[in-house]
């Protein structure tokens, strides 16, 4: 029996609303890697994009737990000597709560160019409303 591989020509890309209020953020993130990568279906390729659109609203009610919300640290640096700047996540959560979801799922990814290609499919929204309705996303059950 051959090996199936699937190519970007058979795959089929769905798009799933997912709402995070509530959820705990790493139990969230791995789920969402998984159906961005699209291990959840029979065509799942390691090596060829199949998987599906992710909405995430209500970014900002992420739960975490224990002492993370001032412990848990975000760095980025500017590239010039004394750069390095850093955060909390409980900062990070009042300014950007879209980026803590993203950088938790980036972190989930491969680290190549289809990991970066899988991550543009990921869209997260602070509140609860989006742009996408004419997508007509379903709605995807994380047990998180």
């Amino acid at each position: 029996m051959k090996t199936y591989v699937a190519t970007p020509a058979d795959r089929e890309r769905n798009w799933f609303v997912v709402d995070a209020a509530g959820k705990t953020l790493g139990r969230l993130a791995t789920q969402l890697a998984d159906q961005l990568r699209g291990k959840g279906k029979p065509t799942y390729t390691p090596h060829v994009d199949t998987g599906d659109f992710v909405v995430v609203v209500n970014a900002e009610k992420i739960r975490v737990t224990g002492d993370k919300l001032a412990a848990k640290r975000y760095y980025r640096h500017s590239g010039y000597p004394g750069g390095l700047r850093s955060r909390t996540l409980g900062e990070m959560l009042e300014r950007r709560p879209e980026e803590v979801i993203r950088r938790a799922v980036r972190g989930m990814l491969p680290r190549n160019r289809l990991g970066r290609k899988q991550l543009t499919k990921l869209k997260v929204y602070a509140g609860p409303d989006h742009p996408h309705a004419a997508q007509k996303p379903q709605p995807l059950e994380i047990d998180a």
